[in-house]
């Protein structure tokens, strides 16, 4: 089908986005438009890959625009489309846009991998490398040339015949396999509640969490309705007196897309297929295993480095954590079980630090938080940002459009996503790519982000939603993404913003972020309390940083479990008869505190591994721990309350980590900054975990 009528407003930004400002005319998008105006754009993507192979074919010596960025043209409008389709698959998910996505998907697989292993394209590049003008490059391009080469390889270029056949199929089903296994989550999620209506099944739950969970509109009376979105199911766990409840509600949390939920969306037998079919990837590509294929494009050279990062944390955090155990057995007086670790966590909280967080969240309403943001980045990059929402199409009220300006000039915008939304909204928080920039001599195409977030909404119209300081550090954190892809100096759209950032550097901006959630500084921006306007009490906000450190290890136990786990299921392929969640309960052995209940079925919701870019990368989030946390050590040897020093180191973040994204290899970027290779010092000192310098190797 190649046809699709005039008034398909996906097709026409995907063709000529200046038709629509640039962005994205969400407002005039529907399901229906999405399958006419794929086919649409997959047509002139092969009438358009055809002409280029058959030129590239007769040009003896092609140049890299010849061929990077002829094909970044003849595939953006694809992109464009397929990027848009997906952003409303994650917030405005409905049963219509499903199956729209689902009959376009095997068709936009199949069109990219044709492109990925196009021989006429892979040796036309081979010879833009092997030219004598390659290192007349600059090193971006030369980077780019290199990443796309292997990219090449690993999407299977070199493959031949029935290799080559199996090898698509392998890559359509895995495709498929992930967006449907992330559905199976949204709609077990949203499936699940609990409705309560005795005040004492409520008893300990906060005014806030009592008014949001109301299905009568009367928060004291009920009744109340628990779901298994964060916003309503963590604050249960951590205030709700009722052990029953919290077991009840845990239980169903860790059963969600499994046989124990029902089954309606089981997700097991999904993990064993993913899991084969990776391994067969890898196998096909000539790999030992999947975990060895997803390091080929990462920082971290390889598994064993990855494993001894990870053992050196393990060293030194699971005595510490097997004593935080103990501490919340002495105040429960009892052997605690997986859902009293929060409740009683919280109470040791309040008891060691005298404060609640339920107290906390009434200094921040996120209007102020939002404000305290864009005060922190005016003051370490020199930027501002400005509301423009009266002139962005969106996807639901709650949306907020932003232009991010320096010295007066636009350089950016973004989309701000911030509450939950369990009907139609997957759950987590996010940042993506709406535009990446792109620049010429001749032209200049801004960048502009997504940022999504699962706030807890406002209790009422004209009410500002307090936010648990946990959301705070997450919407800093999202924004750090969101900085990296805004602030990128870098022209070619390959390496622009986030793009080519190698996966386990990629959240070294957005970790950074959130340490300047305790600065006393940024929090006097925002830090006050809702009914009165008091700034953050001192003596709070000293029990707050003191908090930082409180229970570190058995948070750092946590990610060091689901990294070794991940590790573990695409290392090497299951044993006969042995099942991830198996394996699950092997590692736990050593990797957590608590055993690992004989019906815990946390793997069939993890999607970061199952349904995300985490495969064989959870470490990910550990590796540029390392490197953030190192990374606001600079501030803070220059003196986080010096403002002259703070512009100067930021300025000095800002045209490095920032501006430089994928444009040079994370390590060698973080050294510009930092002038030395990075330490696991800072992590280990913010955790009070600190026992030794040990140095992260490379």
């Amino acid at each position: 089908m190649n046809d699709a009528p005039s008034d398909n407003a996906l097709l026409s930004y995907a063709q000529d986005p200046s038709l629509h400002g640039g962005l994205p005319p969400f407002a005039a998008i529907d399901a229906e438009q999405v399958v006419p105006a794929i086919d649409q754009l997959l047509s002139d993507l092969r009438a358009q890959q055809q002409g280029l192979e058959k030129q590239l074919s007769t040009t003896t010596a092609p140049a890299y625009a010849d061929v990077v960025e002829a094909v970044a043209d003849i595939t953006e409008p694809l992109e464009r489309a397929w990027g848009v389709v997906g952003h409303l698959m994650g917030v405005n998910n409905s049963p219509a846009l499903r199956e729209a996505q689902q009959q376009a998907q095997p068709k936009v697989v199949l069109a990219l991998m044709a492109l990925a292993q196009s021989p006429a394209l892979f040796a036309a590049l081979s010879k833009v490398k092997a030219s004598s003008s390659f290192a007349s490059l600059t090193a971006t391009r030369q980077r780019i040339v290199d990443k796309k080469l292997l990219e090449a390889r690993l999407a299977g270029v070199a493959l031949q015949g029935p290799e080559k056949e199996r090898f698509n199929a392998v890559e359509q089903e895995l495709s498929e396999l992930g967006t449907r296994f992330a559905n199976n989550v949204l709609d077990a999620t949203k499936a699940w509640s609990l409705t309560l209506d005795d005040a004492a099944d409520v008893d300990g739950l906060p005014a806030s969490w009592k008014a949001m969970a109301t299905t009568s509109g009367d928060a004291e009376k009920g009744p109340w309705k628990v779901t298994l979105d964060m916003p309503g199911f963590q604050p249960f766990l951590r205030y709700g007196t009722r052990a029953d409840l919290r077991e009840k509600i845990y239980r169903a949390y860790l059963a969600r897309a499994s046989d124990l939920d029902g089954g309606q969306h089981d997700n097991r037998p999904l993990i064993a297929r993913i899991l084969e079919l990776r391994q067969e990837k890898a196998r096909l590509l000539g790999f030992s295993g999947f975990s060895a294929l997803s390091l080929a494009t990462k920082m971290a050279a390889s598994t064993a480095a990855v494993h001894q990062l990870l053992d050196e944390l393990r060293t030194v955090s699971l005595p510490v954590a097997k004593e935080e155990l103990r501490e919340l057995e002495q105040i429960a007086g009892r052997p605690v079980r997986h859902w009293d670790v929060d409740f009683y966590a919280e109470k040791l909280r309040q008891e060691r630090y005298d404060y609640s967080e339920e107290e906390l969240r009434n200094y921040f309403a996120f209007p102020a938080v939002l404000e305290g943001l864009f005060a922190l980045v005016k003051r370490l990059f020199g930027i501002d940002v400005v509301d423009d929402t009266a002139n962005a199409a969106r996807w639901h009220d709650d949306v907020r459009f932003f232009r991010v300006l320096r010295g007066g000039q636009p350089i950016a915008a973004f989309f701000l996503d911030p509450y939950a939304r369990p009907a139609d909204k997957r759950g987590g928080a996010w940042m993506d790519d709406c535009v990446a920039r792109r620049a010429s001599s001749s032209s200049s195409r801004l960048p502009v982000a997504y940022l999504v977030c699962n706030m807890p909404p406002p209790p009422s119209p004209g009410k500002a939603a307090l936010l648990p300081f946990r959301d705070v550090e997450t919407l800093f954190h999202e924004f750090g993404h969101g900085l990296q892809h805004m602030l990128t100096a870098v022209n070619d759209v390959d390496a622009s913003g986030i793009r080519g950032v190698e996966w386990d550097a990629v959240e070294l901006p957005s970790q950074f972020m959130e340490n300047w959630c305790t600065d006393d500084a940024t929090l006097r921006a925002f830090a006050r309390h809702t009914d009165t306007g008091a700034p953050l009490p001192k003596e709070l906000l000293t029990k707050l940083k003191a908090s930082k450190t409180f229970r570190q290890a058995s948070m750092m136990m946590r990610q060091i479990l689901f990294a070794t786990v991940d590790l573990a299921l695409h290392e090497r392929p299951l044993a006969a008869g042995q099942s991830a969640f198996d394996v699950h309960r092997a590692i736990a052995v050593d990797n957590a505190v608590l055993p690992v209940l004989a019906e815990d079925r946390f793997l069939a919701a993890f999607s970061h591994i199952f349904a995300g870019g985490y495969a064989a990368g959870y470490y990910s989030y550990k590796w540029a721990e390392v490197l953030s946390a190192d990374a606001f050590a600079a501030f803070e040897e220059a003196g986080v309350d010096d403002d002259t020093q703070v512009r100067e180191v930021g300025a000095r973040f800002r045209d490095t980590v920032l501006a430089l994204g994928g444009g040079m290899h994370p390590l060698e970027v973080f050294q510009r900054f930092r002038g030395r290779p990075p330490s696991t010092k800072a992590l280990l000192r913010h955790a009070g975990l600190l026992k030794a310098d040990a140095v992260l190797r490379q």
